[in-house]
């Protein structure tokens, strides 16, 4: 059996008030592309499918149409688990319909599958977190752990205040429900799982939501040995292998680049083969970058303009950062903008006064506005709104 894993799609996400939807949009494209290049038979989509519990309706409507896509009118299964991001009843809506088009839908760990037809397959048996499917004359037992908040878990943790404790009885309760779940795995069938959570050790990024203020509701790798043959897990956007002995556990990371410091690896999904018995196959199969992100550094307003019309074509977004002695005026700010509207930011980098004496006369001979707006700058490092240096002079009692 052939399956496809992705994850973090975070449909609706927005990038500095930039929306993505055109780029999320071009990336299904291409993991649909792969899906039926690659003959996949089940697509698994570990977690955080939007981003917010609220998402638009432009997002709502692109999942709709992808997972049709992707389950090829009933002929694909396609897998779907809600995330820290999703809001488990508005993710599984759509349950009764999605039947008919090979789509399973799960919003809580609790969540069960209902026997019998799945488009053009069979439940052969389901109860609350695994099912067991008939695809393609192969069976494939499936552990479903869709995002377990605390909250989720708040009869078996009780109300624990203490970190170490409420880290220790996560990680355990979480270990628990896959132990016991995996009795299901048999030896004539497929067995693996699927779940979204924070394995300890795991690489982050600036844009994953913490899952617990001091990384309470975390869980050890130990906590995955539980015999299965892979576990599919999102959350992470770095495309990771969880590290620990005896576990087959990849994060398929998100398909797009969603912060700065994702710029440094690439996106991917992965493929993975399977025979009862037998070891996992994995292959990394890289995503198209269809809007990198870049940060642009330049020495000076001109470098920087420069730098603009030498990339006025390219697909980027880009954040830009000027090494400047003063501070940069509206007229250049619009003219960045003006020649690259995908400019998330504009930062300048003020060079310090190298000698104290020039620089304590040259305050003199400055009024209140300049040098406020000048420590916004290096404070902040951004310049501040027009509206908000208003503000200022009202309350410092300055004439604009």
């Amino acid at each position: 059996m052939r399956i496809l894993h992705t994850s973090d799609w975070h449909l609706g996400k927005h990038l500095e008030n930039q929306s993505r939807l055109d780029e999320q949009e071009k990336v299904i494209e291409d993991i649909i592309e792969i899906a039926d290049e690659k003959e996949i038979d089940i697509v698994i989509i570990a977690g955080d499918i939007y981003d917010n519990s609220n998402p638009p309706a432009k997002a709502e409507r692109l999942l709709y149409k992808a997972l049709r896509r992707l389950g090829k009118n009933g002929e694909r299964v396609v897998l779907v688990i809600a995330g820290n991001h999703d809001n488990p009843d508005r993710l599984t809506a759509s349950t009764p319909l999605a039947y008919e088009h090979g789509i399973i839908l799960l919003g809580n760990p609790k969540s069960r599958v209902d026997k019998g037809k799945i488009g053009k397959h069979e439940v052969l048996e389901a109860d609350e977190g695994y099912v067991e499917l008939k695809i393609n004359d192969e069976n494939i037992v499936i552990l479903t752990l869709p995002y377990p908040s605390e909250q989720r878990l708040n009869e078996v943790l009780g109300d624990i205040s203490d970190e170490k404790e409420l880290q220790r009885n996560y990680s355990e309760k979480v270990g628990e429900i896959l132990g016991n779940l995996s009795e299901k795995f048999r030896e004539d069938t497929i067995n693996i799982a699927v779940s979204h959570i924070f394995v300890l050790g795991g690489e982050t990024s600036d844009s994953e939501r913490v899952l617990q203020v001091g990384g309470g509701l975390t869980v050890a790798g130990e906590s995955l040995s539980i015999g299965a043959q892979y576990i599919a897990l999102g959350h992470l956007h770095k495309p990771q292998r969880v590290k620990y002995k005896n576990v087959h556990a990849i994060y398929s990371g998100s398909p797009l680049q969603y912060s700065r410091s994702e710029i440094g690896y690439s996106k991917c999904v992965y493929i993975v083969d399977l025979k009862p018995l037998e070891e996992a196959k994995t292959e990394e199969i890289l995503l198209k970058n269809r809007k990198p992100i870049e940060v642009w550094r330049c020495r000076g307003i001109d470098e920087a303009i420069d730098m603009c019309e030498r990339n006025v074509d390219r697909e980027v977004w880009a954040y830009l950062e000027i090494e400047t002695d003063k501070v940069l005026d509206q007229s250049h700010i619009k003219s960045i903008k003006k020649l690259k509207p995908d400019i998330l930011s504009i930062v300048p980098i003020i060079q310090e006064v190298e000698n104290d004496d020039e620089g304590i006369e040259s305050f003199k001979e400055r009024n209140i506005m300049e040098l406020f707006r000048e420590f916004y700058v290096h404070e902040r490092k951004i310049e501040p709104s027009e509206e908000f240096m208003e503000l200022f002079v009202d309350i410092a009692g300055e004439e604009d």
